[in-house]
């Protein structure tokens, strides 16, 4: 972490984050089951497949040897679900959820990029534009 200023700092927050979310696949899976959508097969094993991918990822960052391959892996991963989010968005349209729990998701759906350049500046991104890392 030395030598990455502010990004260094958020290290062990991004890697916190996914071993949480992935472990939470786990421990309630019903709702991430839920939010698979239909043409999708085998809904229980992709959330397990998933939450074991954010607990790799997530531990991984937090070593500098694998911080780059496991910061390209979240953001693969970050892309692949992010239909579950526009799917859970319709889903609360179609049920006639409350109007705050829409707009929630609605807002959830920007979050995807910012996650995203949240680990690659953390993780992929040189801490000095010109050099790279090993």
């Amino acid at each position: 972490m030395a030598g990455r200023g502010q990004a260094g700092r958020s290290l062990p927050w991004l890697g916190g984050f996914f071993v949480l979310a992935g472990v939470m696949h786990f421990v309630r899976p019903v709702p991430y089951v839920g939010i698979v959508p239909p043409w999708l097969p085998s809904a229980a094993p992709l959330v397990a497949v998933s939450g074991v991918a954010e607990i790799m990822g997530g531990a991984g960052v937090l070593v500098p040897a694998t911080r780059r391959a496991a910061g390209v892996g979240l953001i693969l991963l970050l892309v692949a679900v992010f239909p579950a989010n526009i799917y859970m968005l319709t889903l609360a349209i179609a049920e006639a959820k409350p109007g705050w729990w829409q707009a929630l998701l609605w807002l959830r759906l920007p979050f995807q990029p910012l996650m995203i350049w949240w680990v690659w500046r953390v993780a992929i991104q040189p801490a000095h534009p010109g050099i790279h890392q090993a």
